[in-house]
């Protein structure tokens, strides 16, 4: 079973929490909007700590460090039977600076061409009630949890 781990980097503004998600990259998500973003997360290499490799995959998605305390939240598990390890961060990051990294894909479907294309194509700060209409449904458990405990 895949095992992933990521950041749920949040901050206050005017007193309310926001969290940061990342818009999925690619061609399969280039226009979708509600139920196409998620956490910051990836996958966990063969011996890697899991907070460790939540901090790497933030990076590697957003491009920014989240530094300070963090707090585990429940590990969820998707329909599909991948684990998700999630850690609450606050922080702040300014999406001028917004850069992830790339995978390839044969695009078109079966055209023997390749194109490379981000991970998370964008990024975005979102209240907890619009961050619910955005995250893919499989993620909304982090975020009933992540807004009971703030």
């Amino acid at each position: 079973m895949p095992v992933a781990a990521g950041i749920l980097l949040y901050r206050k503004t005017n007193g309310y929490p926001e969290v940061l998600l990342v818009h999925l990259g690619g061609p399969f998500f280039a226009k979708k909007d509600e139920g196409a973003w998620t956490i910051p997360k990836g996958l966990v290499n063969p011996g890697e700590e899991l907070l460790a490799a939540a901090h790497r995959e933030f990076t590697e998605e957003t491009g920014f460090l989240a530094s300070g305390p963090s707090r585990q939240l429940t590990r969820i598990k998707l329909k599909g039977g991948k684990e998700i390890n999630t850690w609450a961060v606050e922080g702040d990051a300014d999406l001028a600076d917004f850069k992830s990294n790339t995978f390839e894909l044969e695009w078109p479907p079966k055209s023997g061409q390749t194109g490379t294309f981000p991970e998370a194509d964008r990024a975005g700060w979102f209240t907890i009630d619009e961050a619910k209409n955005k995250i893919v449904n499989g993620q909304l458990p982090i975020l009933y949890e992540f807004e009971s405990m703030i």
